[in-house]
C-alpha cells in the first residue's frame, strides 16, 4: 500500500472517478434508450421483460443493498445481534441494530464524499498504510491478553 502510494500522481484518483462516472452514464443511457438495435430485432415478437425490482428502485440503491447485505451476512457483528436476540428483546434488537447499521453507514457515506473531495486518493492510500503499520507494530508488541 505504501509502494502504491509513493508511486500515485496527485490527480490519479480524480481520473479514475470520472471514468468511472462516465461509464456509469454511458450504460444508464444504454439502458434507457428504448430504440430498437437492429432490423432483425423488429420482426421478433415482443418477450414481455418486466423486473420487478428495477421498475420500484433504482440501480444503485439494489447495488448497494446487495453490496451491504452480502458484506454483512456472517460477519461478528451479525453473530452478536444473533445472540444478543436470544437473550433480549426481538424488537429492541430488530430497530437498535438497524439504527445502529443505518448510522455508521451514513457517517461512512457522508465522511467518505467529504474526504474524497477534500483529500487526494495518494494522502488517503499513504494514511492507510502508515495506520495499518501502526496496527502491525502494536500487534507485535502487545498480547492479546494484556488490557
Amino acid at each position: 500500500m505504501m509502494k502504491d502510494g509513493l508511486g500515485m500522481s496527485a490527480e490519479e484518483g480524480q481520473e479514475e472517478y470520472e471514468e468511472v462516472q462516465a461509464d456509469l452514464r454511458k450504460k444508464e443511457e444504454e439502458e434507457g434508450a428504448s430504440g430498437i438495435a437492429d432490423a432483425e430485432a423488429a420482426t421478433r415478437p415482443a418477450v414481455p421483460r418486466y423486473n420487478f425490482l428495477r421498475k420500484y428502485f433504482s440501480r444503485v440503491f439494489l447495488q448497494t443493498l446487495t453490496l451491504t447485505f452480502l458484506a454483512e451476512w456472517g460477519d461478528r457483528s451479525q453473530i452478536t445481534t444473533i445472540i444478543l436476540a436470544t437473550k433480549e428483546n426481538i424488537a429492541g434488537v430488530i430497530i437498535g441494530g438497524a439504527l445502529g447499521h443505518f448510522i455508521c453507514t451514513a457517517l461512512a457515506v457522508l465522511g467518505g464524499r467529504f474526504i474524497a473531495q477534500k483529500i487526494s486518493v495518494r494522502t488517503v492510500t499513504l494514511v492507510g498504510s502508515v495506520v495499518f503499520i501502526l496496527f502491525a507494530i502494536s500487534a507485535l508488541l502487545f498480547k492479546p491478553t494484556d488490557s
